[in-house]
């Protein structure tokens, strides 16, 4: 008889509990599934989810993990659209229910059933990852699995959120804060035509905004940031990338004749909104989610076209809890990636 497949995982054995590395077998893929060999998986903030318990509904043990890149291992019954060998990418979109209104209506990644790796499924700190194909990515052969990793989750949220905000070049973007999400939104505002426009705190910043591709650069320690954006004739969409209530709040004045605040970072505390101007100018708030798996083909290609990639910091699987405390601390230039071997 042959040995039977064996692969390391590093789960979370309860709500708020400690990593724990585990050699576990690898069993075969279900109807509709496949096996993927993982080359390399980002931590993102949302593993936190997982990590803590703040996401209801968790089944523990459970490996977190949805920024994966890897090699299709092996597929189950019914399975048509991939095959082994074939190199492919999985995301937050981990495949919808199809019977919810929002899928109804196609839009699956507000799908109210949405399957998300490392959350309802097993995820990619990990050796292996099963996943339904529905759910799985092509990943173009010009990206390094580590480079490709956080493309699908800070990557596709930026860029889908750009395609989607209604600017059209060359209007003017705002992309406020220049962290994990940030940095990739700039490149993506300039890659894609508009006057970009990046927000941070502190001088020494702007020299990288302009590397990255900004037009102009706004140090929110020492300018109004509304009022910066208005001498530009305000923006067609502001990109909140942060977290900082106080940050969204003092920018949304920078909005223009119908412009969209676009938020992809979630506050601890309420936004503080001057109502009347939005009113008098058609001026919109939107909250926006990553996007589906094809969103995240795009991402990828477009990525590979334009050279678009993340900055990134590299840890082996066994080194998964200090990868994770890392990206926890705000100090990683700027996505944690775990490579395996």
């Amino acid at each position: 008889m042959a040995d039977k497949k064996t692969g390391r995982f590093v789960q979370v054995g309860e709500a708020g509990g400690s990593f724990a590395l585990v050699t576990r077998e690898v069993g075969e893929p279900s109807a509709g599934w496949v096996r993927i060999k993982v080359q390399a998986c980002g931590i993102c903030h949302s593993d936190s989810l997982t990590k803590e318990g703040h996401w209801p509904g968790i089944v523990y043990p459970r490996v977190p993990g949805h920024e994966v890149v890897g090699v299709v291992d092996a597929v189950g019954e019914g399975v048509t659209e991939w095959e082994a060998g074939q190199r492919v990418g999985l995301g937050w979109y981990g495949g919808h229910c199809g019977k919810c209104e929002p899928c109804r209506r196609g839009d699956l990644v507000a799908c109210q059933r949405l399957n998300i790796p490392g959350i309802t499924f097993d995820g990619g700190y990990a050796e292996y990852v099963f996943a339904p194909e529905i759910a799985l990515v092509a990943v173009p052969e010009a990206l390094a699995g580590a480079e490709a990793g956080p493309l699908l989750c800070a990557g596709i949220t930026t860029f889908n959120a750009l395609r989607n905000s209604g600017a059209r070049p060359p209007d003017v973007v705002a992309v406020l804060g220049m962290g994990g999400l940030g940095h990739l939104g700039v490149q993506y505002a300039a890659k894609m035509g508009y006057t970009t426009v990046a927000i941070a705190r502190g001088s020494e910043k702007a020299k990288f905004a302009h590397d990255l591709g900004a037009a102009h650069y706004i140090d929110s320690t020492a300018e109004d940031v509304s009022a910066a954006l208005k001498k530009l004739g305000g923006a067609r969409t502001i990109l909140a990338t942060v977290t900082d209530a106080g940050a969204m709040s003092a920018a949304l004045g920078g909005l223009g004749y119908q412009g969209k605040f676009v938020v992809l970072g979630a506050p601890g505390r309420p936004v503080s909104v001057n109502v009347l101007p939005m009113l008098m100018a058609r001026q919109t708030i939107q909250g926006w989610p990553s996007g589906a798996a094809i969103d995240s083909e795009d991402t990828l290609k477009f990525s590979a076209a334009q050279g678009v990639k993340p900055l990134i910091e590299t840890y082996s699987l066994e080194k998964a809890a200090e990868a994770y405390e890392r990206m926890m601390s705000g100090k990683a230039r700027f996505r944690v990636v775990l490579t395996m071997r």
